[in-house]
């Protein structure tokens, strides 16, 4: 596996990712319409290029160099809050799941927030999605639980969750 900083020329290839994983991830926890809202907000091509463009901001694309395929993607950004880089996108196509992907991401992850200086990792994840269990297998804890207003009468019921570096 390897990780490829993604530039302009990827974004449709993010967008294409990202419905792919969602598409399967959300079916069932939230609706079809909050999905379509959502990957139209959250992966327009406007919305990407601008997080490309940020210097605290860094999207990689997850590569299978044995297929030579790609198999997803992460997002995240230094500095969110004082000494914490957000994971604000770590998303894997599903016949990808299961294969090691996602935990060599939050290690590559883990090594980038260090170098940055970054001494806690914090992401939100939907109160009724499984990948809570991933991210409680790779030492992250529930720190709060929201309820953010996204717009179009649609809503995020999150857990926050940490990671903490110990010296």
């Amino acid at each position: 596996m390897k990780l490829i900083e993604a530039t302009e020329k990827d974004i449709a290839l993010i967008q294409d990712l990202a419905r792919r994983s969602w598409e399967s991830a959300y079916v069932g926890i939230i609706s079809t319409e909050q999905i379509e809202y959502m990957l139209g907000e959250m992966y327009s091509a406007d919305e990407i290029l601008k997080h490309i463009q940020s210097p605290n901001y860094h999207y990689y694309l997850i590569l299978d160099d044995n297929h030579n395929s790609y198999e997803g993607f992460i997002g995240y950004e230094h500095g969110y809050e004082k000494g914490t880089t957000k994971l604000h996108r770590i998303y894997l196509v599903p016949e990808s799941k299961g294969k090691g992907f996602g935990k060599s991401a939050l290690e590559f992850l883990k090594e980038k927030v260090w170098e940055s200086g970054d001494k806690r990792i914090i992401l939100n994840v939907n109160k009724d999605n499984s990948a809570k269990k991933f991210y409680e297998s790779q030492g992250y804890t529930v720190y709060n639980e929201v309820v953010l207003d996204i717009g179009k009468n649609f809503v995020m019921d999150d857990y926050q969750m940490e990671y903490l570096f110990h010296k």
